[in-house]
Parts: C-alpha cells; sequence; structure tokens
C-alpha cells in the first residue's frame, strides 16, 4: 500500500478528474527516496509513483532524476554515488515486469557525479552507466545559488559559479563522449551561466531544469514582474543556443513564492495555469515546441497540489497549441532527449 503523503488530506480537498485522459505522457522529472522525514513524501518508492501517475492521465514513462538518495554508505566518495543508480535500476526492473501497472517508471536514470574532478570523473561516469543497465542518461550536478543566505542553496553547496569553473568543465567535456545530457538545476540569475556553459559545449545536450528557478522568496518576495522581467532577458538569450532544451514545470516550489502550501485549499487547474501562464507561454515562444517537455517534479511539487491536478494545469495551458505541438510537449521531446524508445 502507498505511504500518503503528509498533505494527503489537504490535497483531497481539490479533486479534478483528468483532461484529455487518453494523451501519451512521458513525464522527464521526478525522484525516487525513503526515509526522508523533511520531505512532504518521506516515502516515494514504486507505490507511491504508481498511485499517482495511474491515477487517470496516461502516463507512459518516466525518467528519474538524482536526488541524493541511497547512495553507498562506503567506500570511495567519489563513487558513492552509484548507490543511487543502482537503486532507481532496481525500481526500473520491478515496473518494467508490467506487473505493477502500464508506465515504465525510470525508463531512463540520470545520476550525478562531482564534474569537479575534471577528466579524472570519467571512470564515475563509467561506472554510473554500467549501474543503469542501459538506462543511464545522463548527469545532474546541482548548482543552485544565491547571494542571499536566506535563499537556500543545492544539497552540495556548490557555491557561486560553479559551472563556469575550470575543473567543472573539464570533467564536463567527458559527457559527450559517452553521449550524456546535463541538468542544469539552478536559480533565475544564474541562467547566463548555461548559456556560457551550452556555447563552450555545443555537442552537449543541456536540459533546463524548473524554468531555471525564478525566485519568490526572501530578497525575491513580492518582486514577481521584476523577477519575470530579469529572467525573461535571460531566457530569450539561451533560448539561442539550439543544445539547449527546457523543462517546463518545478514552479510550484516554495521558492517559487506563490505560497500554495499555506493555503486552506489546494489550488485547481485552471488557478495554477492563470497565475503560471506567463512562464509557460514565454518559454515555449522562445524554444519551440520540439525544444520543450512538461515535467511534473514530483514529489517535490506535491507540496502544492496532485498529480492530476498538475497535469490537468498543462493541459489547460496547451488549449490551443495543435495535436502536434502537444505531442511534443507531453511526449515526443523527451522521449527524444531521453532516448527512451
Amino acid at each position: 500500500m502507498p505511504t500518503p503523503s503528509k498533505n494527503h488530506d489537504w490535497l483531497a480537498k481539490t479533486v479534478e478528474a483528468p483532461l484529455d485522459p487518453a494523451l501519451p505522457i512521458c513525464d522527464p522529472h521526478h525522484h525516487l527516496w525513503d526515509l526522508q522525514p523533511a520531505r512532504v513524501a518521506p516515502r516515494y518508492l514504486l507505490d507511491e509513483i504508481q498511485a499517482d501517475v495511474g491515477a487517470g492521465h496516461n502516463i507512459v514513462s518516466t525518467v528519474f532524476i538524482e536526488c541524493g538518495a541511497m547512495f553507498k554508505s562506503d567506500g570511495p566518495e567519489h563513487l558513492r554515488p552509484i548507490g543511487e543508480t543502482e537503486f532507481v535500476n532496481g525500481i526500473a526492473a520491478m515496473s518494467a515486469s508490467g506487473l505493477y501497472g502500464k508506465t515504465r517508471v525510470a525508463a531512463g536514470i540520470v545520476g550525478t557525479a562531482n564534474l569537479r574532478l575534471g577528466d579524472a570523473v570519467g571512470a564515475v561516469l563509467d561506472a554510473q552507466i554500467a549501474a543503469g543497465g542501459g538506462r543511464f542518461r545522463g548527469i545532474r550536478l546541482g548548482a543552485a545559488w544565491d547571494v542571499d543566505e536566506s535563499v537556500p542553496s543545492h544539497r552540495t553547496k556548490p557555491g557561486q559559479g560553479l559551472l563556469l569553473r575550470d575543473d567543472f568543465r573539464a570533467g564536463f567535456a567527458q559527457l559527450a563522449p559517452r553521449k550524456l545530457t546535463f541538468e542544469a538545476w539552478l536559480y533565475h540569475r544564474q541562467i547566463p551561466d548555461v548559456t556560457s556553459l551550452a556555447r563552450k559545449f555545443p555537442n552537449t545536450t543541456i536540459i533546463l531544469n524548473h524554468f531555471g528557478g525564478p525566485l519568490g522568496i526572501g530578497p525575491y518576495a513580492g518582486r514577481a514582474k521584476d523577477v519575470h522581467a530579469e529572467w525573461r532577458g535571460h531566457i530569450s538569450e539561451l533560448a539561442t543556443c539550439p543544445n539547449v532544451v527546457a523543462k517546463l514545470g518545478g514552479i510550484n516550489m516554495e521558492i517559487n513564492g506563490f505560497g500554495w502550501h499555506e493555503r486552506s485549499h489546494p489550488p485547481g487547474s485552471q488557478e495554477l495555469a492563470d497565475a503560471t501562464r506567463h512562464y509557460y507561454d514565454f518559454t515555449i515562444e522562445k524554444f519551440g515546441a520540439d525544444r520543450c517537455m512538461f515535467e511534473s517534479n514530483f514529489p517535490v511539487d506535491k507540496a502544492s497540489c496532485s498529480y492530476t491536478v498538475l497535469w490537468n494545469t498543462f493541459k489547460r495551458l496547451t488549449s490551443g497549441c495543435s495535436a502536434a505541438e502537444k505531442a511534443k510537449l507531453f511526449h515526443d521531446t523527451a522521449d527524444r532527449v531521453y532516448r527512451l524508445t
């Protein structure tokens, strides 16, 4: 039986039927973990994600994104993240049996590695690929950092300018020869660093996570228009890099400043669409459907809404799109970028 999230009763106050339930979806961004008491979902394993993806939308496949889960407790430190890939590949193998539903959970796996090891990270990448059993697709090394200490940094404490460092870039150069992608997770004022990286390494596919992390807390609280204006300029420049694709989602976290989790009732899909449309529309306009993919960022975004409501939001946002555009945004771009079929 699935373990309910801490806010299960709150989420149950807003229930929606899935819109356009036949539309095939690849969810290219979710996590899996256990024993995380600080999270809204302390446990999110196969039972828990199956409860979400099986709630009515046609989720045909998913991609796991690293989250620091199940690292090895001993051995060389640089190889400890291999434990996460072994853990997820086991869940993916269970899902691939078909015994747990039609969704192929973790059909693609993105792990982590300390790219600041430079050339030496190649051995770690090779070990990750081997541990992934044919499913390993890329690396994420969080760069999220802000000069204001009230804004939480990524768990790895990257400090300022990680993506600009020479040692990081020496390690980054090891990705393309192995056909590995890179997930860029940072905050909106760091987006120019991604642009610089993309221009330096045009043969490496870079996937921008969560719109580039527009902030709405700390010094950014109450400055939504200013943040969006600054963000637009950075996104316009980044979109000129053909090797960058954008994930549309992950904007319902506490750091984004909408405060959904503080309300007596969770938002419905129409309210979410109305509040965040300006991010989705602008990114799709600049990148095009060929370089955009919707993402759930679950169970992190579960702090604000249910899985069904979230995907209803995406479907409302694309009500004016053609069938071909919808196919790309909901499935085909992710399927291609992560080489799932």
